[in-house]
Formats: C-alpha cells, structure tokens, sequence
C-alpha cells in the first residue's frame, strides 16, 4: 500500500478530526459545526481562498499550485443521517437520534488530510478546489453547490469523489465507467373509495381491496414490461388504511422507490404506472391519483476520468487491489450532479468487513483515511504535473 509518506505521518491527526467529527453529525443543509469545524483546520493549513455558505453551510476551498494550469475539484460530503447510535465507542454521537451513519465524517477527515498535504508541499500546477457539501443524504447539497454556480465561478474542469464501501477488500478502490449509481425516485399513490361497515362491503367501495390489487400489479413493470438487460427496481415500501377491524377506510396511500440507470426505463415504468393506477382505479370504481417524486439522478462515470482515476488508485493500492468493472449499484448518490457538470469519477473505497452504512452500528474505517487522502494527493500531482 504506497500511502504518501507525509500522509501516512498524520495518519493520528486525520483520526481525531474524524472521531470529532463523528461526535457532532448535522442532518441536511444544516451542518453547521461541522463546516465550522472543516473551515478552522482550513485556515490553519493556509488554503488560499476560502469561500463559505455556499448551498448554507458548503464549503471550497481554493489551493494554488505552481504556474499556470486548470483547477481540479475534490468532493467530500459532510451530513449525517436520523439514526440512533449503537456503536458504544467513546466518541459516539453527542446529537440524539443523529450519527454518522455512513460515513461522512470519515469522507470529510480524508479531504482533510489530503488537503494539509496538498497545501504544505503544492507540487502541481493549476489550483485545486476543495468542496465540502452539506445534504448528501437528504436535500440534494450537491444540486444546489452546482445551481449556486461552483463549477463556473471556480473554473472547475474536472471533479472526483469517494465513498467508503463496507464489505469490500481493506484498501481497495472500486468503480467502473458509465453507471455507477442509480437515479433515485419516490413514488406515492393516493386511493379513495367510500368507506362503511365491514359487514357489509356491498355498501362499500373498498379502498384496501385495490390497494393490494394496486401493489400486485406495480411488480409487473419489472417482470413483464422490462427488457431483462436493463436494471429496474420498482419496490412498494409503505401501505398505509384503516383504523379498526370493522370498518372499510375511505382512503389507502401506497408509497415507494424507484431505481433506474437509463431516462427511457424511467419514463416507460412511470408511464405503466400511471397506466395501472388509472386501470385498478377503473376496475374496483374509485379514484386513485399517482405523484412522482424525481430524486437524484444517475451518478454516470465518465469513461477517461475513471481510467485515469484507475492509474492513480494503481499506484496507491497496486493494480490487485482496483476494481475498474463493479456492477452498477442500486442506491443513489447526489455526487451525479457534479459529474452532469463536469467530467469526473467517483469512486468506492474498501473498508472490510465491517457493520454496512444507514446501520445503526456502522462506523468509518480509520484505517483507510491515509489511503483516501493519498489518492487524492496523488490524482491532483498527476492530473496537474509541474513543469520542470
């Protein structure tokens, strides 16, 4: 594993910004300590700019290198998630009911340490910006950076990001090419009937009934309208009617998500949707309205971002220890906003056999920051070499 030197020396420092950090975890765009926190340790390593409040509580950070060059963009995302901690370390969450639960404060110590290094030693040409985002996990901080302009007002060319990756080998990097991460997508769908007695369901236009009609028939989008060589996930994840045994409800709501890779997947399983919402509310004679939430889209790789990214995580792994071809993963990441922006790569970073994310007692990997922080130290000297 050929961690920078330098890196490796603040390998103790890296830690104790990450346990802090995983004791103040902030939810959304409220991250407030915590953007606190990043924009002290970044005063302190003398970055050349430093711009705050961007999308509220985002933060980039601009280091200069020497001569002329592009500007290169490092993500780290910063919030947390409403989880109740379970994991009994000495630096748990200090914030009830929120923790780091996917690792966030793991992601932001590594751009951290990458950014010390890249400040005190300066080897490349160009300048790099450093982006730390609020509201990955809910709220779209992502989006809003690059609606609030970043990518133009830093003159940004490319960007990478990575993210930790439970159950994958101990320092190894995964990615591939194209799609790496699905569009994320909520549906709901409202049902009105005409309640009454349950004893007498004649009198009744039962809502129930054609809810679980409703829910059977959604499943068909995946079995029977999808052609097998394209990924499509349609779960129903709530039912929600009734109050008592004795009483048909006027009303049902079904709610869920829907996965897709492609925008004419998502379109056909949105059209087949409204299509068997209006039939199933034909068949049983009652109304029932869908509404579709778009999430984030498809996080999409580009093609020569990830072999590039692929060369540098060679030298910092060995070429046994990357994975360049992972199968597309069906959770969502709103890092795809920054790669509709720009071209870039994001990429997955193992951290064995550990508790997965969004689990109560997950916990960042500490031993893997080094080896984050030296890829990005290292993408950013390759990427922008210094002329001699």
């Amino acid at each position: 594993m050929a961690v920078v030197n330098r890196i490796a020396d603040m390998s103790a420092e890296i830690t104790a910004w990450r346990q802090h950090l995983h004791t103040i975890p902030e939810l959304g765009l409220a991250c407030h300590k915590t953007a606190g926190f990043v924009a002290e340790r970044l005063r302190e390593f003398g970055v050349d700019a430093l711009h705050e409040g961007i999308a509220e509580t985002g933060i980039v950070a601009i280091i200069e290198g020497q001569g002329e060059g592009p500007t290169i963009g490092l993500r780290a995302d910063m919030d947390g998630l409403p989880i109740v901690e379970e994991t009994g370390v000495a630096y748990a969450s200090t914030h009830e009911g929120r923790m780091h639960a996917c690792g966030h404060d793991g992601h932001t110590a590594m751009l951290l340490g990458a950014a010390k290094y890249l400040a005190e030693t300066r080897n490349f040409a160009g300048r790099v910006a450093l982006i730390f985002q609020p509201a990955e996990e809910d709220g779209g901080g992502g989006e809003v950076m690059v609606q609030e302009g970043i990518m133009d007002r830093f003159d940004i060319a490319q960007v990478y990001a990575i993210h930790n990756a439970p159950g994958k080998p101990f320092g190894s990097f995964n990615t591939r090419p194209g799609p790496i991460m699905a569009a994320a997508d909520t549906f709901h769908i409202h049902i009105t009937g005409k309640g009454g007695h349950a004893a007498r369901p004649h009198d009744t236009v039962d809502p129930v009934v054609a809810a679980c009609a409703l829910v059977q028939a959604l499943q068909t989008i995946v079995s029977r309208n999808r052609n097998p060589m394209d990924r499509l996930v349609v779960s129903t994840t709530q039912i929600h009617t009734g109050t008592t045994d004795n009483v048909i409800p006027e009303m049902a709501y079904i709610n869920g998500t829907l996965r897709t890779f492609d925008k004419a997947v998502q379109a056909m399983a949105v059209r087949r949707m409204q299509e068997i919402v209006e039939g199933t509310a034909a068949t049983f004679g009652l109304t029932a309205e869908l509404e579709i939430d778009y999430g984030y889209p498809p996080t999409v790789n580009h093609a020569s971002a990830v072999d590039f990214a692929v060369e540098v995580a060679d030298d910092v792994a060995g070429e046994a220890g990357v994975n360049s071809d992972i199968p597309p993963v069906m959770g969502a990441e709103d890092f795809s906003y920054m790669l509709e922006a720009r071209p870039g790569a994001y990429l997955m970073l193992g951290q064995g056999d550990t508790a997965g994310v969004h689990h109560p007692k997950y916990n960042f990997n500490d031993e893997i920051a080094p080896i984050g922080a030296s890829f990005f130290a290292r993408l950013v000297e390759r990427a922008q070499p210094v002329q001699r």
